[in-house]
Protein backbone atom coordinates (compact mmCIF):
# COMPACT_ATOMS: atom_id res chain seq x y z
CA UNK A 1 0.00 0.00 0.00
CA UNK A 2 3.04 2.68 0.97
CA UNK A 3 4.56 2.03 -2.41
CA UNK A 4 1.17 2.75 -4.43
CA UNK A 5 0.66 6.01 -2.19
CA UNK A 6 4.31 7.09 -2.76
CA UNK A 7 3.42 6.77 -6.69
CA UNK A 8 0.55 9.04 -6.27
CA UNK A 9 0.36 12.73 -7.15
CA UNK A 10 -0.21 13.13 -3.41
CA UNK A 11 2.20 12.66 -0.41
CA UNK A 12 1.46 10.50 1.92
CA UNK A 13 0.28 13.97 3.87
CA UNK A 14 -2.16 14.61 1.37
CA UNK A 15 -3.15 11.38 1.34
CA UNK A 16 -3.68 11.28 5.31
CA UNK A 17 -5.71 14.50 5.13
CA UNK A 18 -8.51 13.24 2.59
CA UNK A 19 -8.94 10.52 4.31
CA UNK A 20 -9.43 12.18 7.50
CA UNK A 21 -11.57 14.98 5.75
CA UNK A 22 -13.53 11.71 3.79
CA UNK A 23 -14.51 10.01 7.24
CA UNK A 24 -15.25 13.14 8.94
CA UNK A 25 -17.85 13.88 6.18
CA UNK A 26 -18.96 10.85 6.38
CA UNK A 27 -19.50 10.39 10.16
CA UNK A 28 -21.34 13.74 10.32
CA UNK A 29 -23.79 12.96 7.23
CA UNK A 30 -24.38 9.90 9.52
CA UNK A 31 -25.01 11.54 12.97
CA UNK A 32 -27.31 14.25 11.53
CA UNK A 33 -29.16 11.40 10.14
CA UNK A 34 -29.30 9.25 12.97
CA UNK A 35 -30.77 11.90 15.10
CA UNK A 36 -33.46 12.89 12.36
CA UNK A 37 -34.59 10.70 10.10
CA UNK A 38 -36.36 12.61 7.61
CA UNK A 39 -37.29 12.74 3.88
CA UNK A 40 -35.05 15.91 3.01
CA UNK A 41 -37.09 18.60 1.30
CA UNK A 42 -36.02 19.93 -1.93
CA UNK A 43 -34.26 22.72 -0.63
CA UNK A 44 -32.29 21.24 1.85
CA UNK A 45 -31.28 18.43 -0.94
CA UNK A 46 -30.55 21.05 -3.31
CA UNK A 47 -28.22 23.11 -0.91
CA UNK A 48 -26.21 19.63 0.32
CA UNK A 49 -26.11 18.82 -3.55
CA UNK A 50 -24.81 22.49 -4.42
CA UNK A 51 -22.20 22.08 -1.85
CA UNK A 52 -20.61 18.45 -2.64
CA UNK A 53 -20.77 19.44 -7.00
CA UNK A 54 -18.90 22.72 -5.78
CA UNK A 55 -16.83 21.51 -3.68
CA UNK A 56 -15.64 18.71 -6.12
CA UNK A 57 -15.23 22.01 -8.97
CA UNK A 58 -12.88 23.60 -6.04
CA UNK A 59 -10.89 20.39 -5.72
CA UNK A 60 -10.59 19.18 -9.07
CA UNK A 61 -9.40 23.47 -10.32
CA UNK A 62 -6.82 23.21 -7.35
CA UNK A 63 -5.62 19.97 -8.80
CA UNK A 64 -5.20 21.68 -12.35
CA UNK A 65 -3.56 24.90 -11.08
CA UNK A 66 -1.03 23.77 -8.24
CA UNK A 67 -0.40 20.20 -8.74
CA UNK A 68 2.83 18.87 -10.61
CA UNK A 69 2.55 16.41 -13.59
CA UNK A 70 3.73 13.32 -12.54
CA UNK A 71 4.65 9.59 -14.06
CA UNK A 72 0.66 8.20 -13.44
CA UNK A 73 -0.50 11.31 -14.07
CA UNK A 74 0.33 13.75 -17.05
CA UNK A 75 -2.68 16.21 -15.80
CA UNK A 76 -4.24 15.87 -12.80
CA UNK A 77 -6.57 18.65 -13.37
CA UNK A 78 -8.43 17.47 -16.00
CA UNK A 79 -7.56 13.47 -15.48
CA UNK A 80 -10.02 14.39 -12.16
CA UNK A 81 -12.89 15.86 -13.96
CA UNK A 82 -12.79 13.30 -16.83
CA UNK A 83 -12.65 10.67 -13.99
CA UNK A 84 -15.43 12.51 -11.74
CA UNK A 85 -17.68 13.00 -14.45
CA UNK A 86 -17.91 9.73 -15.43
CA UNK A 87 -18.05 8.12 -12.35
CA UNK A 88 -21.42 10.55 -11.79
CA UNK A 89 -22.69 9.43 -14.84
CA UNK A 90 -22.21 5.88 -13.84
CA UNK A 91 -24.07 6.87 -10.27
CA UNK A 92 -27.04 8.33 -12.00
CA UNK A 93 -27.62 5.30 -13.81
CA UNK A 94 -27.10 3.13 -10.69
CA UNK A 95 -30.17 5.26 -9.01
CA UNK A 96 -32.77 3.68 -11.02
CA UNK A 97 -31.62 0.31 -8.67
CA UNK A 98 -31.45 2.07 -5.85
CA UNK A 99 -35.55 3.85 -6.31
CA UNK A 100 -36.30 0.08 -7.16
CA UNK A 101 -35.02 -1.62 -4.30
CA UNK A 102 -36.96 1.29 -2.00
CA UNK A 103 -40.07 0.21 -3.71
CA UNK A 104 -39.49 -3.72 -3.87
CA UNK A 105 -38.39 -3.12 0.25
CA UNK A 106 -41.31 -0.82 0.55
CA UNK A 107 -38.97 1.74 2.89
CA UNK A 108 -40.81 4.00 4.17
CA UNK A 109 -39.73 8.03 2.70
CA UNK A 110 -38.25 9.25 6.17
CA UNK A 111 -35.74 6.02 6.21
CA UNK A 112 -34.51 5.94 2.69
CA UNK A 113 -31.86 8.50 3.85
CA UNK A 114 -29.80 6.48 6.08
CA UNK A 115 -29.96 3.56 3.82
CA UNK A 116 -28.45 5.31 1.45
CA UNK A 117 -25.86 7.02 3.46
CA UNK A 118 -25.09 3.31 4.95
CA UNK A 119 -24.69 2.15 1.11
CA UNK A 120 -22.58 5.27 -0.13
CA UNK A 121 -20.24 3.69 3.03
CA UNK A 122 -20.03 0.63 2.26
CA UNK A 123 -19.38 1.35 -1.62
CA UNK A 124 -16.73 3.63 -0.71
CA UNK A 125 -15.10 0.80 1.28
CA UNK A 126 -15.59 -1.83 -1.20
CA UNK A 127 -14.21 1.25 -4.27
CA UNK A 128 -11.02 1.73 -2.00
CA UNK A 129 -10.46 -1.91 -2.43
CA UNK A 130 -11.32 -2.18 -5.80
CA UNK A 131 -8.80 0.78 -6.37
CA UNK A 132 -5.99 -0.57 -4.37
CA UNK A 133 -6.32 -4.08 -6.23
CA UNK A 134 -6.30 -2.04 -9.95
CA UNK A 135 -3.51 0.48 -8.80
CA UNK A 136 -1.40 -2.90 -7.53
CA UNK A 137 -2.74 -4.72 -10.97
CA UNK A 138 -1.41 -1.60 -13.21
CA UNK A 139 1.61 -1.72 -11.55
CA UNK A 140 2.46 -5.09 -12.08
CA UNK A 141 1.10 -6.13 -15.47
CA UNK A 142 0.52 -3.90 -18.53
CA UNK A 143 -1.70 -5.98 -19.74
CA UNK A 144 -4.58 -5.70 -17.40
CA UNK A 145 -5.20 -2.63 -19.72
CA UNK A 146 -6.03 -5.26 -22.60
CA UNK A 147 -8.49 -7.14 -19.90
CA UNK A 148 -10.24 -3.64 -18.39
CA UNK A 149 -10.82 -2.11 -22.09
CA UNK A 150 -12.78 -5.83 -23.22
CA UNK A 151 -14.72 -6.10 -20.09
CA UNK A 152 -16.27 -1.84 -20.77
CA UNK A 153 -16.53 -2.66 -24.28
CA UNK A 154 -18.52 -5.53 -23.28
CA UNK A 155 -20.54 -3.79 -20.67
CA UNK A 156 -20.68 -0.64 -23.82
CA UNK A 157 -22.35 -3.25 -25.89
CA UNK A 158 -24.79 -4.43 -22.75
CA UNK A 159 -26.13 -1.30 -21.68
CA UNK A 160 -26.82 -0.44 -25.49
CA UNK A 161 -28.86 -3.90 -25.88
CA UNK A 162 -30.83 -2.94 -22.82
CA UNK A 163 -31.41 0.27 -24.15
CA UNK A 164 -32.92 -1.25 -27.01
CA UNK A 165 -35.16 -3.20 -25.47
CA UNK A 166 -37.43 -1.09 -25.04
CA UNK A 167 -40.88 -2.97 -24.39
CA UNK A 168 -39.18 -6.53 -22.34
CA UNK A 169 -37.69 -4.74 -19.14
CA UNK A 170 -36.51 -7.27 -16.09
CA UNK A 171 -37.95 -7.09 -13.43
CA UNK A 172 -36.03 -6.77 -10.06
CA UNK A 173 -34.42 -9.97 -8.84
CA UNK A 174 -33.03 -10.17 -5.44
CA UNK A 175 -29.07 -11.49 -5.51
CA UNK A 176 -28.40 -15.12 -3.71
CA UNK A 177 -27.29 -13.73 -0.38
CA UNK A 178 -30.39 -11.78 0.39
CA UNK A 179 -32.62 -14.62 -0.50
CA UNK A 180 -30.17 -16.72 1.90
CA UNK A 181 -30.43 -14.34 4.27
CA UNK A 182 -34.39 -14.08 4.32
CA UNK A 183 -34.47 -18.05 3.96
CA UNK A 184 -32.27 -18.94 7.03
CA UNK A 185 -32.36 -15.62 9.90
CA UNK A 186 -35.17 -14.94 11.90
CA UNK A 187 -36.70 -12.26 10.92
CA UNK A 188 -39.87 -9.53 10.85
CA UNK A 189 -40.94 -7.31 7.99
CA UNK A 190 -41.66 -4.59 10.43
CA UNK A 191 -39.35 -1.28 10.24
CA UNK A 192 -38.01 -0.82 13.51
CA UNK A 193 -37.06 2.60 12.48
CA UNK A 194 -33.11 2.39 10.80
CA UNK A 195 -32.21 -0.37 13.54
CA UNK A 196 -31.00 -3.19 11.50
CA UNK A 197 -31.79 -5.77 14.79
CA UNK A 198 -35.01 -5.91 16.85
CA UNK A 199 -36.59 -7.73 19.45
CA UNK A 200 -40.04 -9.41 19.31
CA UNK A 201 -41.03 -11.62 22.33
CA UNK A 202 -37.65 -11.50 23.74
CA UNK A 203 -35.98 -13.05 20.66
CA UNK A 204 -33.53 -11.16 17.90
CA UNK A 205 -34.64 -10.48 14.49
CA UNK A 206 -33.17 -8.62 11.51
CA UNK A 207 -35.16 -5.69 10.15
CA UNK A 208 -36.18 -5.04 6.25
CA UNK A 209 -33.54 -2.33 7.02
CA UNK A 210 -31.15 -4.72 7.10
CA UNK A 211 -32.19 -6.95 3.87
CA UNK A 212 -31.91 -3.50 2.57
CA UNK A 213 -28.22 -2.66 3.12
CA UNK A 214 -27.23 -6.01 2.29
CA UNK A 215 -29.00 -5.57 -1.15
CA UNK A 216 -27.46 -1.82 -1.57
CA UNK A 217 -23.87 -3.51 -0.54
CA UNK A 218 -23.62 -6.47 -2.99
CA UNK A 219 -25.63 -3.76 -5.76
CA UNK A 220 -22.81 -1.54 -5.15
CA UNK A 221 -20.12 -4.45 -5.37
CA UNK A 222 -21.19 -4.99 -9.11
CA UNK A 223 -21.26 -1.24 -9.83
CA UNK A 224 -17.63 -1.41 -8.99
CA UNK A 225 -16.79 -3.49 -11.36
CA UNK A 226 -17.85 -1.43 -13.95
CA UNK A 227 -17.14 2.33 -12.43
CA UNK A 228 -13.06 1.07 -11.72
CA UNK A 229 -11.91 0.24 -14.88
CA UNK A 230 -13.72 3.21 -16.49
CA UNK A 231 -11.85 5.64 -14.52
CA UNK A 232 -8.53 3.22 -14.25
CA UNK A 233 -8.73 4.18 -18.53
CA UNK A 234 -9.01 7.88 -17.94
CA UNK A 235 -6.10 8.37 -14.81
CA UNK A 236 -3.34 5.43 -13.27
CA UNK A 237 -3.48 7.70 -10.23
CA UNK A 238 -5.04 5.67 -7.41
CA UNK A 239 -5.11 9.31 -5.41
CA UNK A 240 -6.89 10.57 -8.34
CA UNK A 241 -8.93 7.39 -8.80
CA UNK A 242 -10.22 7.68 -4.87
CA UNK A 243 -11.20 10.91 -4.77
CA UNK A 244 -13.24 11.12 -8.21
CA UNK A 245 -15.71 8.36 -6.31
CA UNK A 246 -15.60 10.10 -3.26
CA UNK A 247 -16.71 13.57 -5.12
CA UNK A 248 -19.36 11.60 -7.17
CA UNK A 249 -20.83 9.39 -4.42
CA UNK A 250 -20.85 11.70 -1.85
CA UNK A 251 -23.60 13.88 -3.99
CA UNK A 252 -25.71 10.83 -4.89
CA UNK A 253 -27.99 10.98 -1.75
CA UNK A 254 -29.17 14.41 -2.31
CA UNK A 255 -29.60 13.52 -6.29
CA UNK A 256 -31.90 11.03 -5.17
CA UNK A 257 -33.94 12.79 -3.80
CA UNK A 258 -33.55 16.10 -5.62
CA UNK A 259 -33.77 14.78 -9.03
CA UNK A 260 -36.77 12.74 -8.79
CA UNK A 261 -39.27 11.74 -11.44
CA UNK A 262 -36.66 13.72 -13.74
CA UNK A 263 -34.28 10.03 -13.63
CA UNK A 264 -37.00 8.69 -15.87
CA UNK A 265 -36.85 11.09 -18.14
CA UNK A 266 -33.32 10.58 -19.14
CA UNK A 267 -34.83 7.91 -21.50
CA UNK A 268 -31.19 7.35 -23.58
CA UNK A 269 -29.06 7.43 -20.64
CA UNK A 270 -27.86 3.90 -21.32
CA UNK A 271 -27.00 4.51 -24.96
CA UNK A 272 -25.42 7.64 -23.56
CA UNK A 273 -23.28 5.61 -21.13
CA UNK A 274 -22.79 2.74 -23.48
CA UNK A 275 -20.63 5.32 -26.10
CA UNK A 276 -18.76 6.49 -22.72
CA UNK A 277 -18.18 2.97 -21.47
CA UNK A 278 -17.02 2.45 -25.12
CA UNK A 279 -14.76 5.15 -25.73
CA UNK A 280 -12.87 4.05 -22.33
CA UNK A 281 -12.75 0.39 -23.42
CA UNK A 282 -11.11 1.61 -26.66
CA UNK A 283 -8.97 4.00 -25.20
CA UNK A 284 -7.86 1.53 -22.65
CA UNK A 285 -7.40 -1.02 -25.40
CA UNK A 286 -5.06 1.39 -27.55
CA UNK A 287 -2.86 2.20 -24.36
CA UNK A 288 -2.14 -1.48 -23.58
CA UNK A 289 -1.18 -1.81 -27.18
CA UNK A 290 1.22 1.14 -27.01
CA UNK A 291 2.61 -0.18 -23.69
CA UNK A 292 2.45 -3.68 -24.96
CA UNK A 293 4.57 -6.38 -23.80
CA UNK A 294 2.86 -9.50 -24.98
CA UNK A 295 4.95 -12.04 -26.56
CA UNK A 296 1.75 -13.04 -29.30
CA UNK A 297 1.19 -9.18 -29.79
CA UNK A 298 3.46 -7.57 -32.41
CA UNK A 299 5.92 -9.94 -31.24
CA UNK A 300 5.94 -8.45 -27.44
CA UNK A 301 6.87 -5.09 -29.05
CA UNK A 302 4.72 -1.87 -28.11
CA UNK A 303 2.85 -1.51 -31.43
CA UNK A 304 3.84 1.85 -32.84
CA UNK A 305 0.98 3.06 -34.45
CA UNK A 306 -1.21 3.29 -31.69
CA UNK A 307 -1.90 6.53 -30.26
CA UNK A 308 -2.84 7.44 -26.67
CA UNK A 309 -5.99 9.46 -26.54
CA UNK A 310 -4.96 12.87 -24.74
CA UNK A 311 -7.26 13.62 -21.80
CA UNK A 312 -8.27 16.97 -23.23
CA UNK A 313 -9.81 14.78 -25.90
CA UNK A 314 -11.16 12.23 -23.32
CA UNK A 315 -13.03 15.03 -21.47
CA UNK A 316 -14.15 16.69 -24.46
CA UNK A 317 -15.95 13.02 -25.42
CA UNK A 318 -16.93 12.91 -21.42
CA UNK A 319 -18.95 16.19 -21.41
CA UNK A 320 -20.07 16.06 -25.18
CA UNK A 321 -21.86 12.62 -24.35
CA UNK A 322 -23.29 13.30 -21.61
CA UNK A 323 -25.06 17.09 -22.50
CA UNK A 324 -26.35 15.37 -25.78
CA UNK A 325 -27.40 12.37 -24.22
CA UNK A 326 -29.23 14.79 -21.58
CA UNK A 327 -30.52 16.94 -24.04
CA UNK A 328 -32.04 14.48 -26.62
CA UNK A 329 -33.74 12.67 -23.72
CA UNK A 330 -35.42 15.18 -22.24
CA UNK A 331 -36.32 17.07 -25.41
CA UNK A 332 -37.63 13.72 -26.86
CA UNK A 333 -39.40 12.88 -23.40
CA UNK A 334 -41.05 16.02 -23.45
CA UNK A 335 -43.86 14.90 -26.11
CA UNK A 336 -44.23 11.71 -24.76
CA UNK A 337 -46.50 10.78 -22.10
CA UNK A 338 -45.89 9.28 -18.55
CA UNK A 339 -47.24 5.95 -19.92
CA UNK A 340 -44.69 6.08 -22.75
CA UNK A 341 -41.71 7.28 -20.55
CA UNK A 342 -42.33 4.07 -18.12
CA UNK A 343 -42.38 1.85 -21.37
CA UNK A 344 -38.74 2.93 -22.00
CA UNK A 345 -37.89 2.99 -18.42
CA UNK A 346 -38.66 0.68 -15.30
CA UNK A 347 -41.36 1.21 -13.83
CA UNK A 348 -40.37 2.68 -10.21
CA UNK A 349 -43.38 2.60 -7.78
CA UNK A 350 -43.83 4.47 -5.12
CA UNK A 351 -42.68 3.52 -1.86
CA UNK A 352 -45.31 2.54 0.75
CA UNK A 353 -45.02 3.47 4.12
CA UNK A 354 -46.07 0.13 6.24
CA UNK A 355 -44.03 -3.02 6.19
CA UNK A 356 -41.95 -4.46 3.80
CA UNK A 357 -42.76 -7.23 1.15
CA UNK A 358 -43.98 -10.54 2.60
Amino acid sequence: MSSLIGDSVASPLVWGVTLVLTIGLLLVDLLVIARRPHEPTMGEAARHLVFFVGLAVVFGAALWMFAEPHALSADPGPEFFAGWLTEYSLSIDNLFIFIIIMANFSVPRQYQQTALMIGIVLALLMRGIFIVIGAAAINQYSWIFYVFGAFLLWTAVKLAREGSNDDDQEEYEENRLVRFAERHLPATTDYDRTRLFTRENGKRLITPMFLVVITLGTTDLLFALDSIPAIYGLTSDPYLVFTANVFALMGLRQLYFLIGGLLQRLIYLSYGLAILLGFIGVKLVLHAMHENELPFVNGGEHVGWAPDIPIWLSLLVIVGTLAVTAAVSLLVSRNMTQEEIEKRTISLGEPGEGSAKG
